[in-house]
């Protein structure tokens, strides 16, 4: 599945959770909403009718669903959201912002499913715990996201990266290959570079920027676990 596919999923169950909290939509608040055109929304509501989703379209005012129509939600058990808020408060606590962001998205539709007994006992647990971070209120990186779409995607990374032990800039291109994370330091990505032949691991706070580019590269034999056991005999830097 490429990035476009990617997206209009993305966008069509966006869409379908809209149709669901409100009465009627026009397409070009639809439209406006998710930066694409009036006809990609026209396009849009198409692929959601041949799925079977009853939407209605109502001359000059706009879409709505069929009432009574909803998205059967996922049901989680006291013992799950409870999980899911205790690592809300850690995520919270990231210094990388792109992940929080990403996140605070996610646990908020989650909320909005969960029975009004759990939510009561989520509100409850959510100010019972609290997360202390290494540095606090420290942000050190907001590319996580974007590493995380091109290791899933095997896409080619342009970094430009300042080094710690040597304190120089370079500019690279690298295949990313997995994440490393303790909760004493900061996010680091591991990456095969075509600058230096080589794996090595670079820290997210040292990465200045960081771009996706459009060239895709073979899945790579090596697996974390060797990586890691082999780090631990001669640590590469970048």
């Amino acid at each position: 599945m490429n990035n476009i596919d990617t997206k209009r999923i993305s966008r069509l169950t966006a869409i379908l959770t809209q149709l669901q909290s409100k009465r009627i939509l026009t397409s070009t608040t639809l439209a406006e909403k998710f930066d694409v055109s009036v006809r990609t929304i026209y396009r849009d509501v198409k692929v959601l009718e041949r799925a079977g989703v009853p939407i209605y379209t109502k001359d000059g005012k706009g879409y709505s669903l069929m009432d009574g129509y909803r998205i059967p939600p996922v049901m989680f058990t006291e013992d799950e959201a409870n999980a899911l808020i205790t690592i809300e408060q850690v995520v919270m606590k990231s210094s990388d912002s792109s992940l929080i962001t990403a996140y605070s998205g996610a646990i908020n539709k989650i909320k909005a499913v969960l029975s009004y007994s759990t939510k009561d006992k989520v509100e409850l647990l959510e100010n019972r715990i609290a997360v202390s971070p290494a540095i606090p209120n420290a942000i050190t990186s907001n590319s996580l996201t974007v590493i995380q779409n091109a290791l899933t995607s095997f896409k080619v990374l342009d970094i430009t990266y300042k080094s710690a032990s040597k304190n120089e800039i370079t500019k690279r291109s690298i295949e990313p290959f997995a994440l490393y994370y303790t909760l004493q330091e900061n996010w680091s990505l591991i990456a095969y570079c075509r600058l230096r032949q080589d794996y090595r691991m670079f820290s997210l706070d040292k990465i200045i920027t960081v771009t996706q580019i459009d060239t895709s590269f073979k899945p790579h034999e090596l697996t974390l676990a060797s990586y890691l056991k082999d780090k631990e005999k001669n640590f590469r830097y970048p």
